[in-house]
């Protein structure tokens, strides 16, 4: 899940992005680039197919070559691998960069639209929650998809083919990972507070619609926020990582806080609508096993090193490790939408 497992550990990600690399600015590096390009880029140099179709120039190709030939230099030495551009050195495959990212993306977005299908069959249609449950599955698919094309090619993907260099500071498509991914961890918080403060419709108590006011309010306010977010990162001349960090980590932990409390067997204004305050049903616990499942897979991005085998680098290994956890939660948000805490003729003792 892109989401708010993204806000805990993006500082670590952004900064090493945000600062230059060691291995690009070293002269050895400079000067294999310039050599490569003298000796191969030529008018009628022509790539493969698949480098072409993800916009690979010449010149990025010698960046390629060079990076492994000084990585296969430093490993037969025993000296430390460097990071070019902000990034580990990644064999790619097909045209992607960093293909093991790319598929645990994908797969990401697989189980997301699993999801989906699953609230679509499981939850009824009258359910107050079915609408958002599938908006979240659709922003979520939405992320994913943009962390598939800057994981496949980055910025050369898009700024290639809709801007050109000098209209962009930060590559195109990583602003459209970061917003995307803003827009899942902001509409998870929004939906979670419309559920632990019963701000949905409920047809069947009309005592209840006064809160309607108090949606519209919650509404317009995350509106709002987002748009004030992608407008400030925007407008500034150089993007502000810090404020991005800063921003999906208070989303991130707020989401996670209501969660966590609403798993536990304290006092909590009202679970469902029919059923009493205190009504504390079975599966309530797994929603604090997700909270615990998140903070354990978000401390994959706490340590860096080089990809192993040159494919599997810690962020990697976080996308994978969100996959399983976003089915975990699809099947607690059934099971918790089937309770018969939303039927008003079920009985309580």
């Amino acid at each position: 899940m892109k989401l708010f497992l993204f806000s805990a550990c993006v500082l670590v990600l952004l900064a090493s992005t945000a600062l230059g690399s060691s291995g690009d600015r070293s002269s050895e590096f400079q000067n294999c680039v310039s050599t490569c390009y003298g000796d191969h880029c030529h008018p009628w140099t022509t790539l493969p197919l698949d480098l072409r179709l993800t916009r690979w120039t010449c010149t990025d190709d010698c960046k390629y070559q060079c990076m492994h030939m000084l990585t296969d230099k430093a490993i037969s030495l025993g000296q430390e691998i460097q990071q070019y551009h902000g990034k580990w050195p990644f064999w790619r495959f097909l045209g992607m960069q960093e293909p093991a990212s790319v598929a645990f993306s994908l797969l990401n977005m697989w189980f997301h639209l699993q999801g989906a299908r699953q609230v679509r069959r499981k939850i009824p249609a009258s359910h107050p929650f079915r609408g958002y449950y599938l908006t979240w599955a659709y922003v979520s698919v939405n992320a994913w998809i943009w962390s598939t094309v800057f994981h496949t090619r980055g910025e050369e993907l898009l700024s290639g083919a809709f801007l050109s260099d000098k209209d962009i500071d930060l590559p195109f498509t990583e602003k459209l990972d970061y917003f995307s991914a803003a827009l899942a961890i902001l509409y998870a918080l929004y939906l979670t507070v419309i559920r632990v403060a019963n701000l949905y419709t409920q047809p069947s108590k009309p005592e209840n619609n006064g809160h309607s006011l108090l949606h519209f309010g919650w509404s317009a306010l995350c509106i709002i926020v987002y748009l004030s977010h992608v407008t400030y990162l925007s407008a500034l001349p150089r993007f502000d990582y810090t404020y991005n960090m800063a921003f999906n980590l208070v989303l991130g932990i707020a989401h996670n806080i209501l969660w966590l409390w609403y798993s536990l067997p304290v006092p909590f204004p009202q679970r469902f609508p029919y059923a009493p305050k205190i009504y504390y049903p079975r599966h309530t616990y797994k929603a604090g096993i997700f909270v615990l499942l998140t903070t354990a897979a978000t401390a994959l991005e706490l340590f860096d090193f080089p990809p192993l085998g040159r494919v599997l680098d810690p962020h990697a290994l976080w996308h994978l490790s969100t996959a399983p956890i976003a089915k975990f939660w699809y099947d607690f948000l059934v099971e918790d939408s089937q309770n018969d805490g939303w039927r008003p003729s079920q009985k309580y003792g």
